[in-house]
């Protein structure tokens, strides 16, 4: 490895890894060093510091700051259509399900925590819009802890490459080219369903509910066990009545909630 630009010591990792805990919940392991050094030091030269020592004393003291240091380490991988598994069921499951259980209020409320940059809550739109009739009352609720992805994800302007997976029938029903650019966009009558929202997951959340679905995916990864205890406690909370939680493929449920039962890998129904 050459010699790094900037000296990186074990003390400024770990008064900086505090610093993501403190703000975010999330726990960086020790292999995360050379992450948060890459990351981190694109910071100090837009900022035309020295040493991770003199940004740490900036971040204690600027808020401004603070929300870059933390788009900077927040992980956004997504892609339309991600664990196709869950938008099957979601279509050919729990939607119907939904259209039945809340045939009198003609109302859904579905959540995407940690949207990203928005591909996953364009998912759930378009399945939204193939499955629940014509009058019904639907919102969906997209959050990200970054507020660089919310901005995209409110323009919903992706690459060919970005959309590449999606199928002919939906481009051609849901997006538009922008001239310019060639890129694509979705169109406002999708764009219209969902609202865009910066929140962190560990502070006070501003919205009430009931929720009918929430899309927690590839997030608790990144907390411990006690924090994820929180977070589930939470969800549980603000989900209606059987209301049903996703999460990712590579996280569980178990020993940290007795409030869901499993219904199907990854996809729990709240129980009580």
């Amino acid at each position: 490895m050459g010699e790094r630009e900037f000296n990186f010591t074990k003390h400024d990792f770990e008064k900086l890894r505090t610093l993501v805990n403190e703000h975010t919940g999330i726990k960086l392991s020790d292999h995360k060093q050379e992450m948060l050094y890459s990351r981190l030091s694109r910071r100090l030269r837009s900022l035309e510091l020295n040493s991770f020592a003199d940004y740490y004393d900036i971040l204690k003291l600027d808020d401004k700051e603070i929300a870059n240091f933390i788009n900077a380490i927040t992980t956004n991988l997504t892609a339309f259509f991600r664990e196709s598994h869950h938008f099957t069921l979601l279509k050919q499951v729990l939607l119907p399900r939904l259209l039945v259980k809340n045939s009198d209020t003609r109302r859904i409320r579905i959540w995407s925590a940690g949207c990203a940059s928005g591909e996953e809550a364009y998912s759930i739109a378009m399945i939204i819009k193939e499955v629940i009739p014509s009058g019904w009352d639907v919102k969906i609720l997209a959050t990200d802890l970054d507020s660089s992805v919310i901005a995209a994800g409110k323009q919903g302007i992706y690459t060919s490459e970005q959309a590449g997976k999606i199928s002919p029938i939906r481009l051609k029903n849901w997006f538009k080219v922008v001239p310019a650019t060639k890129k694509l966009q979705i169109i406002p009558e999708l764009r219209t369903l969902i609202t865009f929202k910066h929140l962190n997951l560990m502070h006070k959340w501003p919205m009430r509910g009931p929720f009918d679905i929430i899309f927690c995916r590839n997030v608790v990864i990144y907390f411990d066990k006690p924090t994820q205890k929180v977070l589930f406690e939470r969800f549980a909370n603000i989900l209606d009545n059987n209301g049903y939680l996703l999460i990712g493929h590579s996280e569980n449920l178990f020993q940290l909630t007795t409030r869901f039962r499993l219904l199907k890998q990854t996809v729990y129904e709240k129980c009580q």
